[in-house]
């Protein structure tokens, strides 16, 4: 499948020979399955439940659920480059979001989650708990591409899940700042339903997972304003 997304940072369609063929950072990832890093900034404003009252916003109003981070734990100068890349943090700060919220990942409609590398998305999809340890290739395998109500085009996993719409950092770019916002921006436009052609039909709740060397991992739960009492100025 093939698929461009305006106003990311690559505009060509990449093929499989060319990533493989790159230079290899460390066996078997190869610079073609790495971010570019760039430019980007991003914003969200954030406010109390009585400000999106007073200003009648609830249309507009997406709630942040539950967030948690995780900084380096034992494991992150151990021997595995899975825990390297943020695995158990992100595991960990996953577990608290669930459980804080009562939502669990089967309730889930879209996730962001930093892929500075390839191999990364696939571990998310462990960590975030889409799927038992190891079993993280079988979502890949399975995938299907659906068509959405804007014609556009959505990759699903597990008939159900719907990670990077965006793109993610290896398409849109890593802007490094402003890449957690970045994935904050595409998942308040996707349960606002103002996500163009990269829609997902439906979408009730939304799930964040951002990283960074340091280290730290940062999982976020987004859920659409469930109170409509007043019509959005906006």
């Amino acid at each position: 499948m093939e698929l461009i997304i305006l106003g990311q940072h690559l505009q060509r369609v990449v093929s499989m020979e060319s990533i493989a063929s790159k230079n290899v950072l460390c066996h078997p990832i190869t610079l073609g399955m790495s971010a570019p890093t760039g430019d980007g900034g991003a914003a969200a404003i954030v406010c109390s439940e009585d400000f999106v009252r007073r200003h009648n916003l609830h249309n507009k109003a997406v709630e942040i659920v539950a967030q948690h981070m995780v900084t380096d734990m034992p494991s992150s100068f151990g021997t595995s480059f899975m825990d390297l890349s943020g695995y158990s943090m992100a595991e960990k700060a996953a577990q608290k979001c669930y459980h804080e919220s009562g939502i669990g990942p089967k309730q889930v409609d879209v996730l962001e989650v930093h892929d500075c590398f390839s191999c990364n998305e696939l571990f998310m999809y462990e960590a975030l708990q889409l799927v038992p340890k190891g079993h993280g290739t079988n979502l890949v395998n399975n995938a299907k591409w659906i068509k959405n109500k804007n014609g556009g085009m959505v990759c699903k996993l597990g008939d159900r899940w719907v990670v990077n719409p965006s793109g993610g950092l290896e398409s849109k770019g890593h802007p490094i700042g402003a890449t957690g916002l970045g994935q904050c921006a595409e998942l308040v436009w996707q349960l606002r339903g103002e996500a163009d052609q990269r829609q997902v039909d439906g979408a009730q709740v939304a799930l964040q997972h951002n990283f960074g060397i340091g280290g730290a991992a940062v999982v976020t739960m987004y859920r659409k304003n469930q109170d409509k009492t007043y019509p959005s100025k906006l």
